[in-house]
C-alpha cells in the first residue's frame, strides 16, 4: 500500500494512492498514518479491506499538500558514509561500523514543502536517501531476518545538510543536519510488502534539472537489513521511529572547486524507484 498525508500543516488527514493512482481518503478508517498504526495488524487490515472494496472516497489531488506520510515520528536516526561511492568521493573510508547520528522529528516536513537555507549558511547539500520506518518495537535483534521483520514500510528521504556547520565548526554532525525543514519525506510511506528488496532500489536527485545523483541502494555498506539490526543493539527502535539509511554519490561536498552548494532560488527533485517524487524550492530563513 501507498500511505500518504495531505492537507495544510499540522492538519494533515490519512489518505490512500490506490493501483489506479487515484487518491482516497482514509480519514473514515483510521485517524492518522503513525506508529501506533503500524503496530496494529487490525488497522492496518481494515484500510486493506476498504482498499480492495473500492469504496474510499476520492479526493480531488489538484492543489492538495501532501505532508510528510508519518505523524508524530518518534526520533529520526541517520546513517553516514553508507555508500561505496559516496565515501569514495569524499576521500573518506568506509566505516568499519555503522556512522550513526540523529535529526530531531521537528526537521521533518513534506515532500513539496519549501526548504530554507539556513542564516549564515554557505554549503547547504543534498542528499537523497532511502528512509526506513519502523513498524514494530525492536531491540537487539538478532538476525537480518528478524530486522527486516520489524519494518512496516520505506519513503523517500531528503536528507539536507549544512557543511561547514557539520564539519568545520566543531563537535559533532547534528549541527548541520538539524536546521529548520532540513528533512523533507515522502511523498508516501509505502509498506513493506511493496519493496521485495531494499538493496535494489535506484536514487536520483536533480538541482535545477540537473542530474547530481543516479545511484542505487546496492552500493550501500551496510544493507537494510544490517542497518536495522546494529541500531537496535544500541537504542530501542519504536514504531513510528525513522532511519535515513545514507546517500549515493554526487553530493556537492563531493564536487570539484567551486562546489555547487545550493542558493536561495534552487529547486531539487529526487526519487526513489517505486518509492515517490519530491520537489522542493529552496528559500532563504
Amino acid at each position: 500500500m501507498k500511505l500518504l498525508r495531505v492537507g495544510t500543516a499540522g492538519s494533515e488527514r490519512p489518505a490512500l494512492l490506490d493501483t489506479e493512482g487515484t487518491l482516497r481518503d482514509l480519514s473514515g478508517v483510521v485517524p492518522d498514518i503513525d506508529g501506533p498504526l503500524l503496530a496494529d495488524d487490525a488497522a492496518l487490515g481494515r484500510i486493506r479491506t476498504a482498499a480492495e472494496s473500492g469504496e474510499l472516497p476520492a479526493l480531488d489531488a489538484a492543489g492538495l499538500r501532501v505532508g510528510p506520510p508519518l505523524a508524530r515520528i518518534g526520533k529520526v536516526v541517520c546513517i553516514g558514509l553508507n555508500y561505496h561511492d559516496h565515501a569514495r568521493e569524499t576521500g573518506a573510508e568506509p566505516p568499519a561500523e555503522p556512522v550513526i547520528f540523529f535529526k530531531a522529528a521537528d526537521t521533518v516536513v513534506g515532500p513539496h514543502d519549501t526548504v530554507l537555507v539556513p542564516r549564515g549558511s554557505v554549503k547547504t547539500d543534498w542528499e537523497v536517501e532511502l528512509a526506513v520506518v519502523i513498524g514494530r518495537t525492536a531491540r537487539y535483534l538478532r538476525s537480518h531476518e528478524e530486522a527486516l521483520a520489524h519494518v512496516a514500510g520505506y519513503a523517500v528521504a531528503h536528507d539536507v545538510s549544512e557543511r561547514e556547520f557539520q564539519i568545520e565548526r566543531g563537535g559533532t554532525w547534528d549541527k548541520g543536519k538539524n536546521c529548520e525543514t532540513f528533512n523533507p519525506l515522502g511523498p508516501w510511506l509505502v509498506t513493506a510488502d511493496e519493496v521485495p528488496d531494499p538493496q535494489d532500489l535506484a536514487l536520483r536527485l536533480w538541482v535545477n534539472g540537473e542530474l547530481k545523483q543516479d545511484g542505487t541502494t546496492a552500493e550501500q555498506i551496510f544493507p537494510v537489513a544490517e542497518v536495522v539490526r546494529y541500531v537496535s543493539q544500541f537504542m530501542t527502535l519504536y514504531p513510528g521511529d525513522v532511519i535515513n539509511t545514507g546517500t549515493p554519490a554526487g553530493v556537492a561536498l563531493g564536487q570539484p572547486e567551486p562546489k555547487p552548494y545550493l542558493r536561495a532560488g534552487d529547486v531539487v527533485e529526487l526519487e526513489i524507484e517505486g518509492l515517490g517524487r519530491q520537489r522542493q524550492v529552496f528559500d532563504k530563513a
